[in-house]
């Protein structure tokens, strides 16, 4: 058993007793990672990810350690409106990720399996409602959630609402991708300030919104720079550092730590040299803790992630500052998980041609219904477009949900065929 191991276990056995205390030991472990990463960071990494590892374990830690400025959030929320107003978002699935990384995850699944939890539901939600069950999570002020793209939302978010006692805030986006869903959702967010300064006493301004909206403009100019780059340059990663990416550009989105993240990614990848590597654009979610995964696309020049569509997909939409309403809401209704799977194969297609992808790695995670239910077609259609694809079945969050031997073998024998398939074409 190994040092994290017996961390998680030290956490998971405090908490049957202590839940304070866990939650107290949680944190120190957290403060010494986060020292960790700042004062020795792992070199391999360029500047940018080895910065956005520190901040994001101080988000972490923030949302845990002083609730009182934080709202639990769905991962396709909005959260412009609380960080603009000094509110830490508090994502499900983000502190989930969080407690998996830290090995204690089956404590809380355990949990949630004894408090009548389905094994169904997605095992992010499942994390979070055992630990919420556990008494370790804080109870944060408020919460903010969206039925986007999980089912999963419309369990755990009235749950913790009861739970916690704490007001909540739901934004209904209709299914169909149409300029009236967008005025409908527009309408509902322009009601989220007052929430916002009725719970917190700081409501984000129109101006707020809008200058938050000029920064997601630039970190999206910076960041697609770094796509386009793609083909070209490659930048050294890891799973986990994607994992980073994703909460910077989706729960942080339009905030300082976003744009200067973009910012300096786009400085690194020109400095990048040239590589052979196999380019993958990965679809889902990432698991960042999956031994086979990490083993085959971390710190290798084998093969790399050259863009992942649930990062992309915040950034997909077009941003207009003078209009924060309509852009947040038409971002939500046109994303990409939201109505028919179409859209989401075509914007994975996009990610393909701009960073001329070898192929695809459609991660099913277990329980995510929509993505299972989309499987064969989305791996239909991107074959049909020339690149081939992978559907690869696991779980993100729960690491004995995963046969770890099956996922190795099939992912080494999609990256030997994308090796021949280049080689063929080469010769």
């Amino acid at each position: 058993m190994n040092v994290v191991s017996l961390f998680g276990r030290l956490v998971g056995e405090q908490a049957a007793t202590s839940p304070e205390g866990a939650r107290k030991i949680l944190l120190a472990g957290y403060a010494a990672q986060q020292a960790k990463l700042s004062v020795a960071p792992d070199h391999r990494l360029p500047k940018s990810r080895q910065r956005i590892a520190v901040d994001t374990m101080k988000l972490v830690r923030r949302a845990l350690d002083h609730p009182e400025t934080a709202a639990a959030t769905s991962l396709f929320a909005p959260t412009e409106f609380l960080h603009t107003a000094g509110v830490t978002p508090y994502s499900v699935e983000v502190i989930s990720a969080f407690l998996a990384g830290t090995q204690c995850e089956q404590y809380w699944l355990r949990d949630a399996e004894q408090a009548g939890f389905p094994e169904t539901l997605c095992s992010y939600h499942r994390t979070f409602l055992g630990a919420l069950e556990s008494g370790i999570l804080p109870s944060p002020k408020a919460i903010v959630y969206t039925n986007i793209a999980c089912d999963g939302n419309m369990v755990t978010f009235p749950h913790a609402e009861e739970s916690f006692h704490v007001p909540a805030f739901f934004i209904d986006v209709p299914w169909e991708h149409s300029e009236d869903a967008v005025a409908f959702v527009a309408d509902r967010l322009r009601h989220l300030p007052e929430f916002v300064g009725d719970v917190y006493g700081t409501a984000p301004t129109d101006d707020d919104l809008s200058e938050c909206l000029a920064r997601e403009a630039r970190c999206k100019a910076d960041y697609l720079h770094y796509l386009d780059r793609q083909p070209t340059h490659r930048l050294p990663n890891d799973m986990t550092s994607e994992m980073y990416a994703m909460i910077a550009l989706r729960v942080m989105l339009g905030s300082k730590l976003s744009e200067d993240f973009a910012a300096q990614l786009a400085r690194d990848v020109d400095q990048a040299p040239a590589s052979d590597g196999l380019r993958l654009v990965w679809m889902h979610v990432i698991p960042n803790m999956l031994p086979p995964v990490v083993s085959a696309l971390s710190f290798t020049d084998r093969a790399y992630i050259a863009a992942t569509d649930i990062i992309v997909d915040g950034l997909a939409t077009p941003i207009d500052p003078a209009k924060p309403y309509e852009t947040l809401a038409r971002r939500m209704v046109y994303s990409a998980y939201n109505g028919s799977t179409d859209l989401r194969i075509e914007r994975a297609l996009d990610l393909c041609r701009r960073t001329h992808a070898d192929g695809v790695v459609y991660f099913a995670h277990w329980g995510c219904k929509m993505t299972l239910g989309a499987a064969h077609l989305a791996k239909t259609a991107i074959e049909d477009a020339g690149y081939p694809c992978l559907v690869l079945d696991g779980d993100g969050c729960d690491r004995v949900n995963t046969s770890e031997g099956q996922v190795a073998t099939r992912l080494n024998a999609f990256l030997e065929l994308l090796e021949a398939r280049r080689a063929q074409e080469e010769a």
